[in-house]
C-alpha cells in the first residue's frame, strides 16, 4: 500500500461513472453516502474532480461552460459516491431552462437522503457570486455542511491567495462551522489531498 492509499482510506483512482439524471426521480437508489460538488459554470469543477481522481476524462471539461445539465453520478466503492451537479450562472440558456436546471436542483438537496455534504467550487478571483450564496444558503437550510474549495488558486501569487482565502472566510462567519474553505488548483495539484482528506472524513464517519 503506497503512503498515498494510507494516509486516504478511500482510493479516489478507483472512481467510475454510475449514471447521469435529468432530475431526482432518475437518480441511483436512495441508499449509501455521497458528497455533491457544485459550482458555478466556470469555476473549473469538472477539472478538479479529475485531479481528485486522477483521470483526465472522468469528467467532461467544456470550452462552452455550462454544458453539462444532468446530475452525473460515480461510485467510490458500493456505497459511497461523489455527484457532479449542474454549474449555473454562466451557460447562456432561456431562463425557463434555468429556472427547470434550479428546481432539480433543490429537490436533489431536499430530498436526497444519502447527500451528506456539499463540495462549492468557487473562482477565486470571483467568489460568492449569486449562484454560491443561493447554494450557501440552501445548505444551510437543509443543514448540509459545506467545503469551498477556491479554484484557480494557482493564478494569484500565494500572498494574495491567501489574503483572498481570508477575506472570504470572513464573509462566512455568519454560517459557523457548517462552511469550511481551502486554496484549490487543478493545475498544479495545489490542495488536492487536503480535498480527499475532506472527502474521506465525511464519507467514512458514520455520525456525519
Amino acid at each position: 500500500m503506497s503512503p498515498e492509499q494510507s494516509q486516504h482510506p478511500l482510493n479516489f483512482e478507483q472512481t467510475s461513472f454510475i449514471k447521469s439524471a435529468a432530475k431526482l426521480s432518475q437518480c441511483p437508489e436512495d441508499v449509501g453516502r455521497e458528497v455533491a460538488f457544485a459550482g458555478r459554470s466556470n469555476a473549473g469543477k469538472s477539472s478538479a474532480l479529475n485531479a481528485l481522481t486522477g483521470s483526465k476524462k472522468l469528467a467532461r471539461t467544456s470550452k462552452t461552460p455550462g454544458r453539462t445539465q444532468l446530475i452525473n453520478f460515480f461510485s467510490l466503492t458500493e456505497t459511497l459516491r461523489l455527484v457532479d451537479l449542474p454549474g449555473y450562472g454562466y451557460a447562456k440558456v432561456p431562463e425557463a431552462v434555468k429556472a427547470e436546471w434550479q428546481q432539480h436542483l433543490e429537490n436533489y438537496l431536499q430530498k436526497r437522503d444519502s447527500l451528506i455534504g456539499l463540495i462549492l467550487l468557487m473562482d477565486i478571483r470571483h467568489p460568492l457570486k449569486e449562484f454560491d450564496q443561493i447554494m450557501l444558503e440552501w445548505a444551510e437550510f437543509y443543514q448540509k455542511p459545506v467545503h469551498i474549495l477556491l479554484t484557480k488558486s494557482d493564478k494569484l501569487k500565494f500572498g494574495a491567495a491567501k489574503q483572498a482565502a481570508l477575506k472570504v472566510q470572513r464573509e462566512l462567519k455568519p454560517f459557523g462551522n457548517l462552511v469550511t474553505l481551502q486554496l484549490f488548483s487543478s493545475l498544479n495539484k495545489m490542495g488536492v489531498d487536503e480535498l480527499k482528506q475532506q472527502l474521506s472524513t465525511w464519507l467514512l464517519d458514520e455520525k456525519n
